[in-house]
This record gives C-alpha cells, sequence and structure tokens, in this order.
C-alpha cells in the first residue's frame, strides 16, 4: 500500500500547509505565525487585537478603516469627519484575497469540549479557566454588559455563563435592605427587576405577642403571652419576649449584660435599678461623689440619714483602760496606738497646737501626751545654739534670752602639737571632727583657706602647704599655668 501523507490545513495567506507547533488560529481559520499579522499595516498580530474579515487579518484600527462606519463620529476619533479606507497603506486597488473559504466548521469542537460560547476549540495560549471549562480569552466577557474579565473579577452564574460582579448581583444576587450588589445600606429596587422586587418585598406586619395567653405564672412576666424558642430571654429563669425585655421605666431595649433583676420580679437598666433599688446617699449614685436622692421623699431622706454622737466620752472605760486624752471606751473601728495605749482618732492629735496627727507625724511626750515634732521641741528637744525651730538661740524662759559674745568661739585648752586642729590648734572632739588627707578639724574650721567656704570630704583639697581649698582656689594657687589653664580654657592664666 502506498504511503499517503496526513492532509494538513492550508494557510489562507500563504496556501502552505500550517503544523500544530506554529499554528495561530482565527475565524476559524489556521496561519503561520509569520503571516499572523495585519494585510494592511503587516503589524503583528495576537489573539487579543486580531479581527478577521473573510479569511484575511486586520489590526482593529485598520478593520475599522476599511469595513467600519463613515462619516461625522466615526473614524480616527469621534467629532471628527473620516473618510480614510485605507487604501494609502495597500496601494489604491482594492485588496482582494485569494484565499480559498474554506468552512469554518474545522474549528468547532465536540459538544461540551469547546468554549463555552462560541463552541470552537481553546488552546493553552488563549485559555481563560471557569468552573474547569476553557474560554478564549476573547470569549470571556460578562454576558450582560460584555466588560472583559479575568480571574479575579469574574463570577459563574448558574445558568454556565460568566458575568461582572454588579450584572452577577443584579441578576442572582440578595434582594432587600442591606444588599443592593455590595452595598452595606438601602433596598436594592433594580428597574430590570422592578416586579420581581414588587413580590418578594417584605410586608410589614404588627405582631401581638400577647394573643397566644398562656398557663398563669408560665408566660412572659410582662404580658403574659406564650414564649416560644426563638423569640426566648431569660431573666431569673423565666422567659421573656425579646420584644418585652425592656426595662420598665425608661423602656430601654435590655440584653443578657445590662439587665438587672429588681425585686418586684421586674426588670431594668442599670441606671433606674440603682435610682430605684440602689444606696442612697452621699457617695453612692451609680458611682457619682454626690448626694443621690432619685425617687425619695424628704421624709424617707431624714429617716435614713445616720445619727452621729460626736461625744467620745459617752461610753467610760475602767480606770487607765481608756483613751488617755478623754477616758472613754476606745473600740477597733477608731482606735490609734501610742506608746502600747489606744487613743479616739479623733483625740489622736498634738496636745499643744491639735494638729491631727497619724503613726508618722506622733512623737510621744514623756508626759504621757502626744505632740507633732515642732511642739515636740519646744517642749522637749535640746536647748541652745543650733537647736529648736532654726539654728539660732531658742530660751524656753520668761526672761530675755542673754547672748554671750566672744572673739574666739572655740575655749578651752589648746591641744598637743600635731594632735588638735589644724586651722585653730584646739582639741577636736569625736561629735564635731572632719578629717582631711593628714589632719583632723572641727567642723567649722573644715573651710576653704583662701574664700572661707564651707567644705565636706567631696570638694576638700588637701594642698601641699597642709591647708584645704576649694576646687577653684586648689587651681589658682597651685594648678597648671599657661594657655588652657586657669580660670577657663583657652585663656593666659598667670594668676
Amino acid at each position: 500500500m502506498p504511503f499517503k501523507p496526513v492532509e494538513n490545513p492550508k494557510c489562507p495567506k500563504c496556501q502552505k500547509s500550517v503544523y500544530a507547533a506554529e499554528e495561530r488560529v482565527a475565524g476559524g481559520y489556521k496561519f503561520h505565525k509569520s503571516c499572523f499579522k495585519c494585510g494592511m499595516c503587516n503589524k503583528m498580530l495576537d489573539s487579543t487585537n486580531v479581527t478577521e474579515h473573510e479569511a484575511e487579518l486586520f489590526c482593529k484600527n485598520c478593520h475599522a478603516r476599511k469595513y467600519g462606519p463613515k462619516g461625522y463620529g466615526f473614524g480616527g476619533g469621534a467629532g471628527c469627519l473620516s473618510m480614510d479606507t485605507g487604501a494609502h497603506l495597500s496601494g489604491d486597488d482594492i485588496v482582494v484575497s485569494r484565499a480559498p473559504l474554506l468552512p469554518k466548521a474545522i474549528a468547532k469542537a465536540p459538544d461540551g469540549q469547546g468554549c463555552p460560547r462560541c463552541g470552537g476549540y481553546v488552546y493553552a495560549a488563549e485559555q481563560m479557566l471557569a468552573r474547569g471549562r476553557g474560554w478564549h480569552k476573547y470569549c470571556f466577557r460578562c454576558n450582560n454588559c460584555e466588560r472583559w474579565l479575568d480571574s479575579t473579577s469574574h463570577c459563574d452564574g448558574p445558568d454556565g455563563e460568566v458575568y461582572c460582579r454588579a450584572c452577577y448581583a443584579q441578576r442572582f444576587g440578595p434582594r432587600g435592605v442591606g444588599h443592593a450588589g455590595g452595598l452595606f445600606l438601602g433596598l436594592m429596587s433594580d428597574a430590570l427587576d422592578s416586579e420581581w422586587q414588587s413580590d418578594q418585598a417584605p410586608r410589614t406586619t404588627l405582631i401581638d405577642t400577647a394573643s397566644i395567653m398562656a398557663a398563669p405564672g408560665k408566660g412572659c412576666p410582662r404580658c403574659g403571652g406564650v414564649v416560644f424558642a426563638a423569640e426566648e430571654v431569660l431573666a431569673k429563669g423565666r422567659p421573656w419576649h425579646r420584644k418585652c425585655f425592656k426595662c420598665h421605666d425608661c423602656k430601654q431595649t435590655l440584653d443578657s449584660i445590662n439587665a438587672c433583676d429588681g425585686p418586684d420580679s421586674d426588670v431594668y437598666c442599670k441606671t433606674c435599678y440603682g435610682k430605684k433599688w440602689g444606696p442612697h446617699g452621699y457617695g453612692f449614685a451609680c458611682g457619682s461623689g454626690f448626694l443621690q436622692t432619685d425617687g425619695l421623699t424628704e421624709d424617707e431622706i431624714s429617716k435614713s440619714r445616720p445619727f452621729y454622737n460626736p461625744d467620745t466620752t459617752s461610753i467610760k472605760a475602767p480606770p487607765g483602760q481608756g483613751c488617755p486624752r478623754c477616758g472613754g471606751m476606745v473600740f477597733a473601728a477608731e482606735q490609734q496606738l501610742a506608746k502600747g495605749t489606744m487613743w479616739h482618732k479623733k483625740c489622736f492629735n498634738c496636745a499643744e497646737c491639735h494638729r491631727p496627727l497619724d503613726s508618722v507625724l506622733a512623737c510621744d511626750g514623756p508626759d504621757k501626751e502626744i505632740h507633732c515634732r515642732a511642739c515636740y521641741g519646744k517642749l522637749f528637744g535640746p536647748k541652745g545654739f543650733g537647736f529648736g525651730h532654726s539654728p539660732t538661740l531658742v530660751c524656753t524662759g520668761d526672761g530675755a534670752a542673754t547672748v554671750l559674745h566672744t572673739a574666739n568661739v572655740n575655749s578651752g585648752p589648746r591641744a598637743e602639737a600635731g594632735k588638735g586642729c589644724r586651722r585653730c590648734g584646739y582639741s577636736v572632739f569625736a561629735a564635731e571632727q572632719m578629717i582631711s588627707k593628714a589632719a583632723i578639724w572641727h567642723k567649722r574650721c573644715f573651710s576653704c583657706a583662701d574664700c572661707n567656704r564651707s567644705l565636706d570630704s567631696t570638694n576638700a583639697n588637701d594642698a601641699p602647704n597642709g591647708e584645704i581649698y576649694c576646687r577653684g582656689c586648689y587651681g589658682r594657687n597651685f594648678g597648671p599655668r599657661g594657655v588652657g589653664f586657669g580660670m577657663g580654657a583657652g585663656t593666659l592664666t598667670m594668676a
């Protein structure tokens, strides 16, 4: 049997066989990749911008020039008169295709295997998937508004077509308040679905919750009707209608968080419950710091006021066991301790200035009384220079204070050589001594030898001459000299 080669389809442009590796499909015809270009401007084409007319290929612009409408408002742009036929691109003669008219049925796929829109074969280079079926990229448009779609914006309709989101919502989306194509407010009433809307629109009716009366003590406590599970709200084990579960006074709608069960078997909001059943008086009122008297008469307010007797000696204690100030019995709620004795909180004040005291400020005096620190210092503190309220000489007698003027504040015998104060030579006792590098000093004498500034262990500088100086005077007397030293950097100090 002679060999018979397989017949391949011919390219309409060059009349040569087209193999699968180089084929391009348009309008039911197969072209070579090199022949897949515009017949007027020779622009290379693809499946997105090709336009076929009687087995000839054109780009969209050239197809509009040759076969599109002419006249005012068409052509190159709206608002201009275009009579361009594209003759300058292909000569004066009209190009007549010599390609044979092959039936388009050769590109049709078997039923259920091709593009759902046009029924043709869909190749991988131009395939768009939706519900597992391949579509041509050119056919993958909204069935209603012809909008181009992709995998992120298409919606598969129940009729086997694809839609954009807006058209899908208009045709298949939910209806009523809260929908309307993705909006959160408003009633969707598309003009195309006006009849459907009129049939499906909800009709508001007033439902009487007490239409079915329950047995006494078993229904809703507010209306007495039967409470079914779909509308049941529980409070103290009794079911309420959701519509009836409101505050008894202000009619605020309640839930399980803000409902308060009153002693009258009714429900209240927290504010109304506090006004009617909560505590009253200073410091209450739903947490506010003022006097809450809502719902009370003047007689009820006066009766509820507590009686307070300020007399702490109304109950006398046995001798030596009561409050040292008033002698009354001291109970645990008001006791204050001082030196093992119990005081009333009202009596626990300074015996001199009557300043209220606490455990930090109180000072127990030798007279078995308590004093503040200032009064204790006046009465029992040390006397003389440097004591009392301020570092002055305090005299508590009736006579005038005698001030002694001495030329030398240090008195007494001088110490042995090298054992006393370096500056004055008198003996230095432990209570007033200050120690430097190689000597001991009186606290009064521990000052700078030049400026007499008082010193301490943090700013004293021992000099080679055995004296002590502050830092400034030490630098002037014994510091380095020259540019950059002395009182400040950048100056020449020869002091």
